[in-house]
């Protein structure tokens, strides 16, 4: 199966309130498009968090192995795959290049283990910039930074 991962992450402060969009779409045999969108909001956290949650969830809710192209504005994300920093964090017991711990080091070895079993390209897109599914993960997520209905970020430290 091919599947599109959009995702993006908001915070209302850095930390204060945030929120992640996902958007998970799949093209079946007879070309029909089906499409889930995904989103939730925490009372403290940081955009960083909220950027790797968003990829997080969308690896967490496919049931089989994939191929997944991967869209994120998040350099930090995308990076850490593209440029090999995630290699590097595991060859120094998740220690960065200047020898201090990897920051949101539960999120990354959640998000290494989501992403094991599928085949995965990770894509930069400039945020605010008009790409639909980004747009639209951006709302999610704001709108889940200010809703209600707001859970604890239980991995999230200040």
């Amino acid at each position: 199966m091919n599947v599109e991962i959009f995702t993006d992450g908001a915070s209302r402060g850095n930390p204060g309130p945030g929120g992640y969009g996902t958007i998970l779409k799949y093209i079946d045999p007879q070309g029909v498009t089906h499409q889930k969108e995904l989103s939730q909001g925490f009372r403290c956290t940081t955009n960083n968090r909220m950027e790797l949650l968003a990829v997080i969830v969308g690896f967490e809710a496919l049931k089989r192995p994939c191929t997944v192209d991967l869209y994120s504005d998040s350099k930090y994300v995308v990076d850490a795959f593209n440029q090999h920093w995630v290699d590097g964090w595991l060859k120094r017991n998740w220690k960065n290049a200047k020898k201090e711990p990897v920051k949101n080091i539960d999120l990354w070895q959640r998000l290494l283990k989501a992403k094991e079993p599928h085949t995965v390209t990770f894509h930069w897109v400039k945020g605010h910039a008009g790409h639909p599914e980004n747009e639209r993960c951006d709302e999610l997520a704001t709108t889940a930074a200010d809703g209600s209905h707001l859970l604890e970020d239980e991995g999230f430290v200040q």
